[in-house]
């Protein structure tokens, strides 16, 4: 679980740097894969992209350990991090109600860190592993063409491809049963987590930069933790500790709805622009 919670703390801090470079990339032409190209130009993008890459290093240690659902709901808790963050570096006011959503994170988070098991032991088929790695190309045809749209539901439609992108790799990640080689190249897994990573990203930073962030954020979370946590538990064999099966959803349940209610620091740049305006 401390993995887990280091991941979170890297993705949060990562969210607000790369939120500022991805508005400073506002102008010029081209489609998304432009957008991204001026996004890696920004040293705070590149930064947040280090501290995204620590943050994964932590997620696949977390997920050989911990079941998937945990693991979940603790990326979850990264817009907590981003929350505090934004206060201290930003100078983001948290409200009374946004202070409390932190605490009822982490006091989920502990729910979860009790009743949480060991990683299942099941191995994935190879039908889930090319399932992975469909999913992985939808998100990547959705990152393509995305950015071209307008209209309603168009921020959580690519929040949700985002997390579900994101959730690509954590369900990836415990499909790869070996590191040899050939076996990397001869398993599915290895090009859903690889697409379905690259895939997210490119869908997140459009999002930051056009849409609405708070929607979008929203959308990846939930895009995130449902549906990688019930690939865990039912074809991977994730448990909790006997009896504490209520503890964990309750948790889980805790720790992604409050963590939802703070989906507006992936806006945490804009609010600060805003709030100097004023001044």
């Amino acid at each position: 679980m401390v993995c887990a919670l280091g991941a979170a703390v890297c993705f949060g801090t990562a969210t607000v740097l790369q939120a500022v470079a991805a508005r400073e990339a506002t102008g010029g032409g081209g489609g998304e894969a432009a957008l991204l190209l001026r996004a890696l130009r920004q040293w705070r993008y590149l930064a947040g992209l280090a501290l995204d890459g620590l943050g994964f290093v932590l997620q696949i240690a977390a997920l050989r350990s911990i079941p998937i659902y945990a693991v979940a709901a603790a990326l979850a808790s990264s817009l907590a991090v981003t929350g505090v963050v934004a206060a201290r570096l930003l100078h983001v006011r948290l409200s009374r109600l946004e202070w409390g959503a932190v605490g009822t994170v982490c006091a989920g988070l502990a729910m979860l860190g009790l009743a949480s098991g060991t990683e299942g032991d099941r191995q994935g088929s190879m039908a889930l592993k090319w399932a992975m790695l469909v999913i992985a190309v939808a998100v990547l045809a959705l990152g393509l063409v995305g950015g071209r749209w307008s209209g309603r539901g168009r921020d959580l439609v690519l929040g949700l491809g985002a997390g579900f992108g994101f959730g690509v790799v954590e369900v990836s990640v415990r499909l790869i049963d070996s590191l040899a080689p050939l076996d990397l190249l001869a398993n599915p897994a290895t090009y859903a987590l690889l697409i379905g990573g690259g895939a997210a990203f490119l869908l997140l930073t459009s999002a930051l930069q056009r849409g609405s962030v708070t929607t979008t954020t929203a959308g990846m979370v939930i895009g995130e933790t449902l549906w990688p946590a019930t690939v865990g538990v039912v074809w991977l064999g994730d448990r909790t500790r006997e009896g504490l099966t209520w503890l964990a959803v309750l948790g889980f349940a805790v720790a992604v709805a409050a963590a939802l209610a703070l989906a507006r620091f992936g806006e945490a740049p804009a609010e600060t622009e805003t709030e100097t305006e004023t001044a």
